[in-house]
Protein backbone atom coordinates (compact mmCIF):
# COMPACT_ATOMS: atom_id res chain seq x y z
CA UNK A 1 0.00 0.00 0.00
CA UNK A 2 2.58 2.59 0.96
CA UNK A 3 4.70 1.70 -2.16
CA UNK A 4 2.04 2.29 -4.69
CA UNK A 5 1.37 5.43 -2.75
CA UNK A 6 5.27 6.16 -3.27
CA UNK A 7 4.76 5.65 -7.19
CA UNK A 8 1.57 7.86 -7.69
CA UNK A 9 2.36 10.15 -10.54
CA UNK A 10 0.16 13.51 -11.58
CA UNK A 11 -1.64 12.87 -15.15
CA UNK A 12 -3.24 16.14 -17.02
CA UNK A 13 -6.91 14.77 -18.57
CA UNK A 14 -9.12 15.68 -20.31
CA UNK A 15 -12.99 14.28 -21.48
CA UNK A 16 -16.35 14.92 -21.03
CA UNK A 17 -18.78 14.85 -18.33
CA UNK A 18 -22.59 13.07 -18.33
CA UNK A 19 -23.98 16.32 -20.33
CA UNK A 20 -21.10 16.13 -23.06
CA UNK A 21 -19.24 18.99 -22.07
CA UNK A 22 -15.86 19.05 -22.84
CA UNK A 23 -13.90 19.31 -19.11
CA UNK A 24 -10.33 18.48 -18.29
CA UNK A 25 -7.82 18.95 -15.09
CA UNK A 26 -5.45 16.82 -12.99
CA UNK A 27 -5.19 13.63 -11.38
CA UNK A 28 -2.89 11.16 -9.41
CA UNK A 29 -2.36 8.30 -9.43
CA UNK A 30 0.13 5.11 -9.86
CA UNK A 31 -0.65 4.13 -13.56
CA UNK A 32 -2.45 5.87 -16.30
CA UNK A 33 -5.28 2.74 -16.72
CA UNK A 34 -6.36 3.25 -12.91
CA UNK A 35 -6.54 7.17 -13.20
CA UNK A 36 -8.99 6.74 -16.21
CA UNK A 37 -11.25 4.51 -14.01
CA UNK A 38 -10.83 7.36 -11.39
CA UNK A 39 -12.55 9.81 -13.98
CA UNK A 40 -15.00 7.26 -15.15
CA UNK A 41 -16.22 6.82 -11.19
CA UNK A 42 -16.65 10.34 -11.29
CA UNK A 43 -19.02 10.01 -14.42
CA UNK A 44 -16.13 11.50 -17.01
CA UNK A 45 -15.64 9.75 -20.09
CA UNK A 46 -11.74 10.60 -20.92
CA UNK A 47 -10.58 11.29 -24.44
CA UNK A 48 -6.66 11.88 -23.17
CA UNK A 49 -4.60 10.99 -20.19
CA UNK A 50 -0.91 12.39 -20.54
CA UNK A 51 1.34 11.82 -17.82
CA UNK A 52 3.02 14.92 -16.01
CA UNK A 53 7.02 15.03 -16.44
CA UNK A 54 8.55 16.06 -13.22
CA UNK A 55 10.58 19.13 -13.65
CA UNK A 56 14.23 18.48 -13.75
CA UNK A 57 15.12 21.32 -10.72
CA UNK A 58 12.22 19.48 -8.79
CA UNK A 59 14.39 16.64 -8.56
CA UNK A 60 17.49 18.23 -7.33
CA UNK A 61 15.86 20.47 -4.79
CA UNK A 62 14.51 19.02 -1.16
CA UNK A 63 11.41 20.35 -0.07
CA UNK A 64 12.62 22.06 3.27
CA UNK A 65 10.05 23.00 6.57
CA UNK A 66 10.58 26.66 5.84
CA UNK A 67 8.70 25.53 2.51
CA UNK A 68 5.52 24.03 4.72
CA UNK A 69 5.62 26.77 6.88
CA UNK A 70 5.09 29.14 4.12
CA UNK A 71 2.83 26.77 2.21
CA UNK A 72 0.47 26.62 5.79
CA UNK A 73 0.55 30.64 6.25
CA UNK A 74 -0.36 31.15 2.23
CA UNK A 75 -3.04 28.53 2.25
CA UNK A 76 -4.48 30.31 5.71
CA UNK A 77 -4.19 33.87 4.07
CA UNK A 78 -5.97 32.52 1.13
CA UNK A 79 -9.25 30.06 2.75
CA UNK A 80 -9.51 33.46 5.66
CA UNK A 81 -9.93 35.52 2.66
CA UNK A 82 -12.72 33.68 1.00
CA UNK A 83 -11.05 31.69 -2.21
CA UNK A 84 -12.09 28.60 -2.46
CA UNK A 85 -9.75 25.46 -1.33
CA UNK A 86 -8.55 24.63 -5.15
CA UNK A 87 -7.88 27.53 -6.30
CA UNK A 88 -6.11 28.63 -3.33
CA UNK A 89 -3.56 25.32 -3.78
CA UNK A 90 -3.54 26.67 -7.90
CA UNK A 91 -2.40 30.47 -6.67
CA UNK A 92 -0.43 28.97 -4.10
CA UNK A 93 1.47 26.40 -6.39
CA UNK A 94 2.34 28.71 -9.13
CA UNK A 95 3.85 31.49 -6.87
CA UNK A 96 6.17 28.83 -5.32
CA UNK A 97 9.65 28.94 -5.78
CA UNK A 98 10.61 25.79 -5.32
CA UNK A 99 9.70 23.56 -8.36
CA UNK A 100 9.48 20.41 -5.87
CA UNK A 101 6.74 22.11 -3.69
CA UNK A 102 5.42 23.17 -6.60
CA UNK A 103 5.20 19.71 -7.71
CA UNK A 104 4.08 18.88 -4.53
CA UNK A 105 1.05 20.90 -4.41
CA UNK A 106 -0.21 20.51 -7.38
CA UNK A 107 -0.14 16.66 -6.92
CA UNK A 108 -2.49 17.41 -3.37
CA UNK A 109 -4.37 20.05 -5.83
CA UNK A 110 -5.18 16.73 -7.74
CA UNK A 111 -6.28 14.56 -5.35
CA UNK A 112 -8.82 17.37 -3.84
CA UNK A 113 -10.11 18.00 -7.45
CA UNK A 114 -10.61 14.07 -7.81
CA UNK A 115 -12.83 14.30 -4.64
CA UNK A 116 -10.35 13.44 -1.62
CA UNK A 117 -10.67 15.53 1.18
CA UNK A 118 -8.16 17.82 2.31
CA UNK A 119 -6.97 15.55 4.82
CA UNK A 120 -6.80 12.50 2.98
CA UNK A 121 -5.01 14.74 0.21
CA UNK A 122 -2.29 15.75 2.29
CA UNK A 123 -1.96 12.47 4.06
CA UNK A 124 -0.51 11.01 1.35
CA UNK A 125 2.35 12.84 2.18
CA UNK A 126 4.01 11.94 5.09
CA UNK A 127 7.19 12.65 4.46
CA UNK A 128 6.24 16.42 4.72
CA UNK A 129 2.69 16.12 6.00
CA UNK A 130 3.43 14.39 9.99
CA UNK A 131 0.30 13.35 11.99
CA UNK A 132 0.34 16.68 14.19
CA UNK A 133 -0.37 18.24 11.10
CA UNK A 134 -2.77 15.62 9.25
CA UNK A 135 -5.00 16.07 12.20
CA UNK A 136 -5.12 19.26 13.07
CA UNK A 137 -6.30 19.77 9.32
CA UNK A 138 -8.70 16.84 10.60
CA UNK A 139 -10.30 18.71 13.23
CA UNK A 140 -10.74 21.97 11.23
CA UNK A 141 -12.51 19.68 8.81
CA UNK A 142 -14.98 18.05 10.89
CA UNK A 143 -15.71 21.10 13.08
CA UNK A 144 -16.68 23.42 9.77
CA UNK A 145 -14.01 25.80 10.51
CA UNK A 146 -10.98 24.99 8.23
CA UNK A 147 -10.07 28.69 7.69
CA UNK A 148 -9.51 29.11 11.75
CA UNK A 149 -7.84 25.57 11.59
CA UNK A 150 -5.29 26.70 9.25
CA UNK A 151 -4.21 29.85 10.85
CA UNK A 152 -3.45 27.99 14.40
CA UNK A 153 -1.37 25.59 11.93
CA UNK A 154 0.64 28.37 10.24
CA UNK A 155 1.59 30.44 13.48
CA UNK A 156 2.40 26.91 14.90
CA UNK A 157 4.54 25.93 12.24
CA UNK A 158 6.04 29.60 11.55
CA UNK A 159 7.03 29.45 15.71
CA UNK A 160 8.35 26.06 15.37
CA UNK A 161 10.60 26.91 12.58
CA UNK A 162 11.76 29.78 14.31
CA UNK A 163 12.72 27.44 17.27
CA UNK A 164 14.21 25.38 15.02
CA UNK A 165 16.45 28.02 13.28
CA UNK A 166 17.53 29.34 16.94
CA UNK A 167 18.75 25.81 18.34
CA UNK A 168 20.50 24.96 15.10
CA UNK A 169 22.42 28.55 15.64
CA UNK A 170 23.18 27.75 19.14
CA UNK A 171 24.39 24.36 18.36
CA UNK A 172 26.27 25.64 14.87
CA UNK A 173 28.29 28.49 16.25
CA UNK A 174 30.32 26.48 18.95
CA UNK A 175 31.11 23.98 16.18
CA UNK A 176 32.65 26.39 13.67
CA UNK A 177 34.64 27.56 16.81
CA UNK A 178 35.94 24.20 17.17
CA UNK A 179 36.48 23.68 13.38
CA UNK A 180 38.07 27.54 12.36
CA UNK A 181 40.78 26.26 15.76
CA UNK A 182 41.56 23.39 13.97
CA UNK A 183 41.97 24.46 10.87
CA UNK A 184 44.25 27.25 11.67
CA UNK A 185 46.68 24.69 13.63
CA UNK A 186 46.45 22.23 10.54
CA UNK A 187 47.64 25.16 8.15
CA UNK A 188 50.48 26.37 10.95
CA UNK A 189 51.75 23.17 11.21
CA UNK A 190 51.51 22.39 7.54
CA UNK A 191 52.88 25.05 5.89
CA UNK A 192 54.27 27.32 8.45
CA UNK A 193 56.47 25.41 10.92
CA UNK A 194 58.17 23.52 8.20
CA UNK A 195 60.14 26.91 7.08
CA UNK A 196 61.34 27.19 10.56
CA UNK A 197 62.39 23.73 11.00
CA UNK A 198 64.95 24.11 7.92
CA UNK A 199 65.98 27.59 9.69
CA UNK A 200 67.01 25.67 12.66
CA UNK A 201 68.89 23.13 11.60
CA UNK A 202 71.86 25.56 10.77
CA UNK A 203 71.71 26.47 14.96
CA UNK A 204 73.94 23.40 15.68
CA UNK A 205 72.27 23.54 19.02
CA UNK A 206 69.77 21.13 21.00
CA UNK A 207 66.08 22.41 20.43
CA UNK A 208 63.94 23.65 23.38
CA UNK A 209 61.07 20.95 24.21
CA UNK A 210 58.29 22.56 23.06
CA UNK A 211 59.65 23.55 19.81
CA UNK A 212 60.53 20.02 19.32
CA UNK A 213 57.39 18.89 20.23
CA UNK A 214 55.91 21.27 17.45
CA UNK A 215 58.24 20.15 14.93
CA UNK A 216 57.30 16.66 15.32
CA UNK A 217 53.68 17.48 15.28
CA UNK A 218 54.27 19.39 12.12
CA UNK A 219 56.25 16.23 10.53
CA UNK A 220 53.53 13.48 11.83
CA UNK A 221 51.16 15.63 9.40
CA UNK A 222 53.03 16.06 6.51
CA UNK A 223 53.70 12.34 6.51
CA UNK A 224 50.44 11.10 7.72
CA UNK A 225 48.05 13.82 6.67
CA UNK A 226 45.85 11.55 4.62
CA UNK A 227 44.95 9.83 7.99
CA UNK A 228 43.70 12.61 9.62
CA UNK A 229 41.29 13.06 6.73
CA UNK A 230 40.66 9.71 6.27
CA UNK A 231 39.64 9.57 9.90
CA UNK A 232 37.21 12.44 9.79
CA UNK A 233 35.82 11.60 6.70
CA UNK A 234 35.18 7.93 8.55
CA UNK A 235 34.39 8.85 11.36
CA UNK A 236 31.80 11.29 10.18
CA UNK A 237 30.11 8.98 8.04
CA UNK A 238 29.90 6.05 10.66
CA UNK A 239 28.43 8.38 13.29
CA UNK A 240 26.05 9.72 10.48
CA UNK A 241 24.58 6.37 9.72
CA UNK A 242 24.55 5.03 13.77
CA UNK A 243 22.55 7.85 14.10
CA UNK A 244 19.88 7.59 11.47
CA UNK A 245 19.47 3.17 12.34
CA UNK A 246 20.28 3.02 16.11
CA UNK A 247 17.61 4.62 18.50
CA UNK A 248 19.73 4.07 21.53
CA UNK A 249 22.07 6.38 19.83
CA UNK A 250 19.63 9.14 19.55
CA UNK A 251 18.30 8.71 22.69
CA UNK A 252 22.08 8.92 24.86
CA UNK A 253 22.89 11.91 22.18
CA UNK A 254 20.00 13.81 23.21
CA UNK A 255 20.87 13.18 26.84
CA UNK A 256 24.04 14.21 26.31
CA UNK A 257 22.95 17.56 24.48
CA UNK A 258 20.62 18.24 27.36
CA UNK A 259 24.00 17.94 29.64
CA UNK A 260 25.87 20.29 27.52
CA UNK A 261 26.70 23.95 29.50
CA UNK A 262 24.80 26.91 28.51
CA UNK A 263 23.57 24.72 24.80
CA UNK A 264 21.63 22.23 26.86
CA UNK A 265 19.75 25.24 28.78
CA UNK A 266 18.96 26.54 25.41
CA UNK A 267 17.53 22.77 24.23
CA UNK A 268 15.97 22.41 27.47
CA UNK A 269 13.64 25.42 27.28
CA UNK A 270 13.05 24.80 23.48
CA UNK A 271 11.78 21.97 23.95
CA UNK A 272 9.64 23.28 27.03
CA UNK A 273 8.32 25.65 24.34
CA UNK A 274 7.87 23.09 21.74
CA UNK A 275 5.60 21.39 24.36
CA UNK A 276 3.68 24.26 25.07
CA UNK A 277 2.98 25.63 21.82
CA UNK A 278 1.80 21.73 20.57
CA UNK A 279 -0.12 21.37 23.57
CA UNK A 280 -2.07 24.41 23.34
CA UNK A 281 -2.71 23.88 19.26
CA UNK A 282 -3.93 20.71 19.37
CA UNK A 283 -6.13 21.25 22.98
CA UNK A 284 -7.78 24.76 20.76
CA UNK A 285 -8.10 22.30 17.68
CA UNK A 286 -10.27 19.91 20.15
CA UNK A 287 -8.07 16.69 20.49
CA UNK A 288 -8.39 14.94 23.75
CA UNK A 289 -5.67 15.52 26.11
CA UNK A 290 -4.07 11.70 25.98
CA UNK A 291 -4.69 12.02 21.95
CA UNK A 292 -2.88 15.53 21.79
CA UNK A 293 -0.10 14.39 24.27
CA UNK A 294 1.32 11.49 22.20
CA UNK A 295 1.30 13.94 19.21
CA UNK A 296 2.77 16.57 21.86
CA UNK A 297 5.60 13.50 22.08
CA UNK A 298 6.54 12.90 18.56
CA UNK A 299 6.75 17.01 17.99
CA UNK A 300 9.56 17.51 21.07
CA UNK A 301 12.43 16.81 18.72
CA UNK A 302 13.80 15.42 21.76
CA UNK A 303 14.01 11.70 22.55
CA UNK A 304 14.44 12.07 26.50
CA UNK A 305 11.41 14.71 26.42
CA UNK A 306 9.57 12.41 24.35
CA UNK A 307 9.60 9.12 26.74
CA UNK A 308 8.58 12.10 29.73
CA UNK A 309 5.71 12.85 27.50
CA UNK A 310 4.73 9.26 27.04
CA UNK A 311 5.02 8.78 30.56
CA UNK A 312 2.78 11.80 31.16
CA UNK A 313 0.03 10.66 28.79
CA UNK A 314 -0.15 7.29 30.40
CA UNK A 315 -0.53 8.75 33.43
CA UNK A 316 -3.12 11.08 32.80
CA UNK A 317 -5.26 8.28 30.87
CA UNK A 318 -5.76 6.68 34.16
CA UNK A 319 -7.21 9.92 35.99
CA UNK A 320 -3.71 12.11 37.14
CA UNK A 321 -3.94 15.53 36.66
CA UNK A 322 -1.32 16.86 33.73
CA UNK A 323 0.93 18.99 35.80
CA UNK A 324 1.15 16.26 38.52
CA UNK A 325 2.23 14.11 35.74
CA UNK A 326 4.45 16.56 34.36
CA UNK A 327 5.82 17.22 38.28
CA UNK A 328 6.93 13.22 38.21
CA UNK A 329 8.66 13.70 35.37
CA UNK A 330 11.24 16.42 36.90
CA UNK A 331 11.86 17.47 33.37
CA UNK A 332 9.59 20.66 33.18
CA UNK A 333 10.52 23.70 35.09
CA UNK A 334 8.28 24.85 37.88
CA UNK A 335 6.86 27.68 36.68
CA UNK A 336 5.70 25.86 33.61
CA UNK A 337 3.85 23.07 35.67
CA UNK A 338 2.20 25.68 38.06
CA UNK A 339 0.85 27.96 34.63
CA UNK A 340 -0.21 24.67 33.10
CA UNK A 341 -1.70 23.94 36.96
CA UNK A 342 -3.64 27.07 36.70
CA UNK A 343 -4.85 26.08 32.74
CA UNK A 344 -6.62 23.12 33.97
CA UNK A 345 -8.33 24.69 36.73
CA UNK A 346 -9.23 27.82 35.25
CA UNK A 347 -10.27 25.44 31.92
CA UNK A 348 -8.07 27.72 29.60
CA UNK A 349 -5.46 24.54 28.94
CA UNK A 350 -5.18 25.99 25.42
CA UNK A 351 -4.66 29.52 26.16
CA UNK A 352 -2.02 29.12 29.23
CA UNK A 353 0.07 26.83 27.35
CA UNK A 354 0.59 29.78 25.03
CA UNK A 355 1.57 31.76 27.42
CA UNK A 356 4.30 29.13 28.33
CA UNK A 357 5.22 28.43 25.07
CA UNK A 358 6.06 32.73 24.43
CA UNK A 359 7.34 32.76 27.53
CA UNK A 360 9.75 30.06 26.78
CA UNK A 361 10.55 31.07 23.10
CA UNK A 362 11.67 34.20 24.55
CA UNK A 363 13.96 32.64 27.26
CA UNK A 364 15.15 31.00 24.24
CA UNK A 365 15.93 34.03 22.36
CA UNK A 366 17.44 35.70 25.02
CA UNK A 367 20.44 32.62 25.94
CA UNK A 368 20.83 32.67 22.06
CA UNK A 369 21.97 35.93 21.63
CA UNK A 370 24.29 35.74 25.21
CA UNK A 371 25.62 32.84 24.08
CA UNK A 372 26.81 34.57 20.82
CA UNK A 373 28.46 37.51 23.38
CA UNK A 374 29.87 34.50 25.00
CA UNK A 375 31.44 33.32 22.47
CA UNK A 376 33.30 36.00 20.62
CA UNK A 377 35.43 36.16 23.04
CA UNK A 378 36.13 32.95 23.40
CA UNK A 379 36.96 32.35 19.77
CA UNK A 380 39.62 35.01 20.09
CA UNK A 381 40.98 33.45 23.16
CA UNK A 382 41.46 29.80 21.35
CA UNK A 383 42.90 31.25 18.68
CA UNK A 384 44.68 33.33 20.57
CA UNK A 385 46.13 30.52 22.69
CA UNK A 386 47.07 28.34 19.50
CA UNK A 387 48.26 30.70 17.23
CA UNK A 388 50.50 32.26 20.67
CA UNK A 389 51.70 29.04 21.28
CA UNK A 390 52.72 28.40 17.83
CA UNK A 391 54.43 31.56 17.70
CA UNK A 392 56.13 31.09 20.78
CA UNK A 393 57.33 27.02 20.02
CA UNK A 394 59.25 29.08 16.88
CA UNK A 395 60.83 31.80 18.42
CA UNK A 396 62.03 30.34 21.33
CA UNK A 397 65.25 29.13 20.05
CA UNK A 398 65.79 32.93 18.70
CA UNK A 399 65.06 33.84 22.46
CA UNK A 400 67.33 31.67 23.87
CA UNK A 401 70.41 32.31 21.16
CA UNK A 402 69.71 36.02 21.95
CA UNK A 403 70.05 35.52 25.80
CA UNK A 404 73.37 33.40 25.36
CA UNK A 405 74.81 36.38 23.05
Amino acid sequence: MAQAKAKEQLFHWEGKNKEGNVVKGRQSGPSEAIVKAKLRQQGITPTTVKKQAAPKAARGKAITPLDIAIFSRQLATMMKAGVPLVQSFEITSRGHENPSMRQLLETIQADIEGGKSLTEALAAHPKYFDDLYVNLVESGEKSGALETMLDKIAIYKEKTEALRKKIKKALTYPSIVVLVAIIVTGILLYFVVPQFESLFQGFGADLPAFTRMVIDMSEWLQAYWWIVIGSVVIFSVVVGYINRTSATFRWYRDKVMLKLPVVGMIIHKATVARFARTLSTMFAAGVPLVEALESVAKASGNLIYQDAILTMRDEVSTGQQLQKAMEDTGMFPNMAVQMIAIGEESGSLDSMSEKVADFYEGEVDDLVDNLSTMLEPLIMAILGILVGGLVVAMYLPIFQMGAVV
